[in-house]
């Protein structure tokens, strides 16, 4: 039996270093459905333990694919490169002021369109505009990547991880801005301000005034409207305390075909366009926490966590956070919240612990972000 249990951690420890480390440049998806599907060929864990696993994932998936139509629908109508464009030219020379203002679009971006909208598309139309007006990117690149956590928990749908932490179950609106209004503040004017004093050099110098100004086309205003209209709609439906993931697929997918039809184009080429194996990745990795889970090893920590939050409730939810804090900056953060989020459906700790540890699974990669996202988004 332990053998059995030491082959599963070393499966898991495997899988999630490729999804970090992406060697051969082979797509994260791949290593954690390779991951799985070995789990099930070796015997490791049954078919019905696998498919448990996928099943769990049912609102997160809905949820991603909203969100990525909506994103895409944006990009490939111009309003991020259009959004990127009015920030040069009101930030009149000054990249101080560019960075100030790119660093509100991320904020407004991440709340609304989840985090991933802002890594994915809305950095790198800030790149090619700030390439176009001579400004330094590192510094605009950053804005992008550190704002994307640290407004990842404004609202609810900020961040999909989220919606695994609470298992599909998040807190009501009210509920969730009691808690985390003020972290959420602190947290984007604390990166704001540390991230400023640490670029100072580079937002001394000068950019172009003005790059040629963009019209937003039909298809960008429709991108735009279809996106106000889900964050109400998603806002809305926060406040009484239902799932997410169905709304946001369906939103998603209402505002690619209309922007699609009123663009002129088709909606199959915006399909194509899109990154899709994010949900074979996140359906890989739910079937790794349920094999993890079934060697007793997340039990154990739920028990842990029980009898500390049962101790010291305060101390626990300190503790907690930061330890998962510092686990998702060395690992992917989705991994470490899954783990956390069946540990939390094992101890049932109190609220004060899930939200600590919340804020630890969004703000944990913070350090990863500037260590790596130039690279990722294409500057050197």
């Amino acid at each position: 039996m332990m053998l059995h249990h030491e082959a599963i951690w070393a499966i898991a420890v495997l899988t999630t270093a490729g999804v970090i480390i992406r060697p051969f440049r082979v797509p994260e998806w791949v290593w954690a459905v390779s991951g799985a599907g070995l789990l099930v060929v070796t015997g490791l864990i049954p078919v019905s333990m696998a498919g448990a696993g996928i099943l769990k994932g049912g609102d997160v998936y809905l949820f991603l694919t909203g969100m990525m139509l909506l994103s895409e629908t944006a990009r490939a109508n111009g309003l991020f490169d259009w959004i990127a464009t009015w920030a040069v030219n009101h930030a009149a020379g000054s990249t101080s002021r560019l960075f100030t203002l790119v660093y509100l679009a991320g904020v407004v971006v991440t709340t609304f369109m989840s985090n991933d909208a802002t890594a994915v598309v809305l950095t790198p139309a800030v790149l090619a505009v700030a390439t176009r007006a001579k400004a330094d990117p590192l510094p605009l690149l950053f804005a992008c990547a550190l704002i994307a956590n640290a407004a990842s928990f404004v609202l609810p749908v900020s961040n999909p991880a989220n919606l695994v932490l609470y298992d599909g179950a998040l807190p009501a609106l009210g509920s969730w801005m009691a808690s985390f209004a003020l972290p959420s503040l602190m947290a984007i004017v604390t990166t704001y301000l540390v991230l400023r004093l640490i670029e100072r050099k580079h937002l001394r110098q000068e950019c172009a005034s003005q790059v040629e100004p963009m019209r937003l086309t039909v298809g960008g205003k429709a991108s735009l409207a279809g996106i106000v209209l889900t964050a109400v709609l998603l806002v809305t439906i926060s406040a009484f305390d239902r799932p997410l993931g169905l709304p946001t697929a369906l939103a998603g997918v209402a505002t690619a075909l209309a922007v699609s039809v009123l663009a002129r184009r088709s909606p199959l080429t915006l399909v194509r366009e899109i990154s899709w194996g994010v949900l074979p990745l996140v359906a890989g990795l739910f079937v790794l926490v349920e094999a993890i889970d079934s060697t007793g090893l997340i039990g154990e920590i739920a028990r842990i966590l029980k009898r500390a939050a049962q101790s010291d409730p305060t101390a626990a939810a300190l503790g907690s956070g930061s330890l998962l804090a510092f686990i998702s900056n060395l690992m992917n953060n989705l991994p470490a919240g899954l783990i956390a989020s069946e540990a939390v459906a094992q101890a049932h700790p109190p609220r004060l612990v899930i939200d600590n540890l919340l804020i630890g699974v969004d703000l944990g990669p913070t350090c990863r972000s500037r260590d790596h996202w130039p690279q990722s988004c294409g500057f050197r």
